[in-house]
């Protein structure tokens, strides 16, 4: 691919930059902006120096390494550190990865698109990778053994976001469907000041506590009030996108991995749209139509706050709609949940990112997916189930046909019975006489029980026919 050097000059400073054989010049715009464009490049054996120079001096950039590079973005199951995953210890002691790099996007939101964003590349090493995303590691670990090329990560990743901040402004504004996230952001504007108040009067109430706690020779253990953010940035349509996606969107990159959805499951009715939109949307901001996105759909998870049980269903139904969109690919983990919003078990995801991009993106003849709902034909008291990626259908020990339910007209679910046929799960339930829908693995905290020859799990699914069918 062509490599794109950008950067900033005094406006209508000569820039030259020379990097392993080639030199490029070019002329900074009225305000100091420039870019240059380097030929394609293959993969480093060894570091080179990148050397940028202009009027005022010259900038030299060591230990650069040409290789893929990949997008690492979402909440805090992408931001979430090898340190705090899996088998934390026996990881980083084993990861000497020098050709590993991850640049670190600092987290942040702004109001308009930045140019620029703070961080640095760091690389992989038993000292350093305890601070890079275990879900991104693994995936480019994975990559970097089997391509036996380097490999960098972008984490541009933050915890507890919606799909919404990590949009384009305009994408969002594009689509008369999408006012409520601006009717959403109005309310939170409007109750900052009654949040500011709120806090006002109870840090004076802490204060007083613990002023009579000293006067007693007390200790004072009730924790003092968090301030509430004055602005409320982070949760800005396209504040996140701003600061921490439109900075490095001059680019080039093989491609995107995304592990975001939970801050949404409230609102999964929105969801599908919106995530078409902005795979769509960074693709054209990358220049890229067909740029690379695979992402993970969210793991098996008890949800005490969802009187529904179903939250996390729908919001998986919604993230395998983006399947739609030709270039994706879904990783599922309802097998490897072990019902924590944060699993732990961040090396089975990465692993399974890997096989997705190495059979979509390089052409490696391998089974990267689980089992996918394709079809359901009811006959007579029975569903059959077609699916895609169903070589080698079966199910885990124990859990044979576990986690398969019919309902009639009433969609009243109840268990059904469901065994295997070839490439094909006939499903019935003595209970329901006439069928009207069938689903597998729903709920926030599904059983996983159905599993293709490369051991990868089917996705949770829903079908309900037609009052005409």
């Amino acid at each position: 691919m062509p490599v794109p050097v950008w950067g900033a000059a005094d406006p209508g400073g000569k820039i030259e930059v020379l990097f392993r054989g080639q030199t490029v010049a070019t002329t900074a715009d009225d305000v100091g902006r420039w870019r240059v464009t380097l030929g394609p490049l293959s993969a480093s054996a060894e570091p080179a120096e990148l050397i940028v120079r202009d009027g005022a001096g010259t900038v030299v950039a060591g230990n650069v390494l040409v290789g893929d590079v990949w997008l690492c973005s979402g909440q805090s199951n992408m931001a979430m550190p090898v340190r705090d995953a899996r088998d934390a210890k026996t990881e980083m002691a084993a990861a000497a990865f020098p050709q590993i790099r991850q640049f670190y996007i600092p987290r942040a939101a702004s109001e308009t698109p930045l140019a620029d964003a703070r961080g640095a590349w760091a690389v992989c090493g038993p000292g350093t990778v305890a601070d890079f995303s275990a879900a991104a590691y693994y995936f480019g670990r994975e990559l970097h053994q089997r391509l036996g090329v380097p490999v960098g990560l972008i984490n541009s990743s933050r915890g507890a976001t919606q799909i919404e901040s990590w949009m384009s402004e305009e994408s969002l504004r594009a689509d008369p469907a999408f006012a409520p996230v601006f009717a959403r952001w109005q309310k939170r504007l409007d109750l900052i000041p009654a949040r500011m108040q709120a806090y006002e009067e109870a840090m004076l109430r802490w204060e007083e506590g613990a002023r009579r706690a000293r006067e007693q020779g007390l200790a004072y253990k009730r924790p003092r009030p968090k301030k509430p953010d004055a602005t409320e940035i982070r949760w800005r349509p396209a504040g996140l996108y701003n600061a921490m996606i439109h900075p490095v969107t001059p680019a080039s990159i093989r491609g995107v991995i995304w592990y975001q959805g939970e801050t949404n499951s409230v609102r999964h009715a929105e969801y599908a749209p919106l995530f078409k939109t902005m795979i769509t949307q960074w693709r054209a901001a990358f220049r890229q139509p067909g740029l690379p996105f695979y992402y993970v759909q969210l793991a098996n998870t008890v949800r005490k706050h969802d009187p529904t049980g179903e939250e996390f269903a729908f919001l998986r139904e919604a993230q395998r709609a983006a399947l739609q969109l030709p270039g994706t690919g879904m990783v599922v983990t309802v097998d490897i949940g072990d019902n924590n919003i944060h699993p732990a078990n961040k090396q089975d995801v990465g692993r399974r990112l890997a096989s997705v991009a190495l059979a979509k993106t390089y052409g490696w003849q391998e089974e990267y997916s689980g089992p996918l709902f394709k079809k359901a034909e009811r006959l007579g008291r029975e569903f059959h189930l077609q699916f895609s990626h169903a070589h080698g259908l079966r199910f885990s020990p124990g859990r044979t046909g576990k986690g398969f339910e019919m309902a009639d007209a009433s969609l009243n679910f109840v268990e059904a019975d469901a065994r295997i046929e070839g490439e094909m799960i006939i499903v019935s339930s003595p209970q329901i006489g006439e069928p009207r829908a069938v689903r597998y693995a729903w709920g926030n905290a599904p059983v996983a029980s159905l599993f293709n020859a490369g051991r990868l799990p089917a996705s949770p699914f829903l079908h309900v026919e037609d009052a005409g069918q």
